[in-house]
């Protein structure tokens, strides 16, 4: 998400998921003529074990670091790896032929919030 919207005291991690975003709109403009299609995938918080070492290092549980930087409007506190897993697949496949220079956003409603 940081990719699409400001998060406070997180310049430098936002700053680079800006680019990311940059560079995935610049590929596409670059690479459409030799019919290479680039997108980008912006999920919410997803659940993966990284969860557990930001829980450990701010003494707190994962499911507690969830709910206070998620801000889903769905109520799930974070997605699951296959909701992205899923996403690569459908922009990898023909049908997301015509798809590019966009970002796909998997975010359970936080950008919307």
């Amino acid at each position: 998400m940081a990719g699409l919207r400001g998060f406070g005291n997180m310049s430098h991690y936002t700053a680079s998921k800006w680019g990311l975003t940059g560079l995935t709109k610049s590929l596409a403009i670059e690479l459409a003529p030799h019919g290479i299609r680039v997108n980008s995938i912006h999920p919410t918080g997803v659940n993966t074990p990284m969860n557990d070492g930001l829980a450990f290092l701010e003494g707190a549980t994962p499911e507690e670091i969830a709910e206070r930087s998620a801000g889903n409007l769905l109520p799930v506190p974070w997605i699951e790896p296959a909701d992205v897993v899923e996403a690569v697949l459908f922009l990898a496949s023909d049908r997301a032929r015509y798809i590019t220079g966009t970002q796909l956003v998997i975010d359970a409603g936080l950008l919307t919030r």
